[in-house]
């Protein structure tokens, strides 16, 4: 069997897939890779389905050996510079690797999450149906650390191999985020606040949600209390402090703050490569209609 050794994991590693849909009714969220696009192509790039597993890692820094067989890998996302055995590949590109030999991926100049996709998939056990870790819930398989052996799937021929993909790259200038306004956009003075911000990323924000520092956003009524509802992924909770969460893969099922917007779905894998520091624009992927407002 051929598999990947784990000499560094970096800051963290985890294995994802695209989580697992369908369990909120028994308080188990999706999870999944947090950059689904980088996911996705990284397993085109090798010939896998969409949906197998990865190796998503945070901040660069991983190093893993090929046991046992050669291996086709890809790594897309954050632009680490990855070599094989000391010599760099590109990002976004196949390449085989011979058994003995060591990837590593070092750190990115921009963005903040990379995926390593090798062909035939990451062959660790299924939890409750997929193979991501949702560190809020701790579902899943654990976060990697040195010493740790990742099986490899069996190879399927059924989807075609791409050598190269043209993908641009990530800087670190500001995030553009589009957004759809609500549910609870009447709980606040001035939802429109949320758009004419200048937000910055917290050191405080992981796969669970990315808080977000500046003006705090006011409460029309400070003291009024929100029986917790359904959350969602790329929801802008705003707690007591107004200062705005916009919620990640690994969000809690329900939330008890007001929900002031809701980021797009196609601007959603864009905040996995937020860095802390790095400035967020917000804007209405619609105008806000008068009864939105409340007023």
């Amino acid at each position: 069997m051929t598999t990947l050794e784990i000499l560094r994991s970096g800051p963290l590693a985890l294995v994802q897939d695209l989580g697992r849909a369908g369990l909120a009714h028994l308080g188990v969220g999706r999870s999944g890779a947090a950059d689904r696009r980088s996911h996705a192509l990284a397993n085109r790039l090798v010939a896998n389905p969409d949906d197998w597993a990865t190796v998503e890692v945070t901040f660069g820094g991983l190093s893993a050996r090929v046991r046992g067989g050669d291996l086709d890998i890809a790594v897309t996302g954050a632009d680490t510079d990855p070599t094989i055995n000391g010599i760099m590949f590109g990002t976004n590109s196949i390449r085989h690797v011979r058994a003995g030999q060591v990837v590593s991926l070092g750190t990115p100049r921009a963005g903040l999450r990379s995926y390593l996709a090798v062909r035939g998939g990451i062959g660790v056990t299924p939890v409750l149906g997929s193979r991501s870790y949702d560190v809020l819930s701790e579902i899943g398989p654990l976060p990697l650390q040195p010493g740790d052996v990742l099986p490899v799937g069996e190879h399927t021929a059924d989807y075609p191999e791409l050598e190269q993909a043209p993908v641009a790259a990530i800087t670190a200038d500001a995030v553009e985020l589009r957004a759809i306004p609500g549910p609870r956009d009447d709980w606040f003075v001035d939802p429109d606040a949320l758009v004419h911000t200048d937000w910055v990323a917290s050191d405080r924000s992981d796969r669970v949600g990315m808080r977000l520092a500046g003006r705090p956003l006011q409460h029309r009524e400070p003291d009024r209390q929100l029986p917790s509802e359904g959350a969602t992924r790329g929801a802008i909770q705003v707690p007591p402090n107004g200062l705005p969460v916009i919620l990640g893969p690994d969000h809690p099922i329900t939330g008890g703050y007001p929900v002031i917007g809701v980021v797009i779905d196609e601007d959603i894998d864009k905040l996995a490569q937020v860095r802390p520091g790095q400035h967020v624009r917000l804007h209405w992927a619609r105008p806000r209609r008068p009864a939105e407002s409340g007023w």
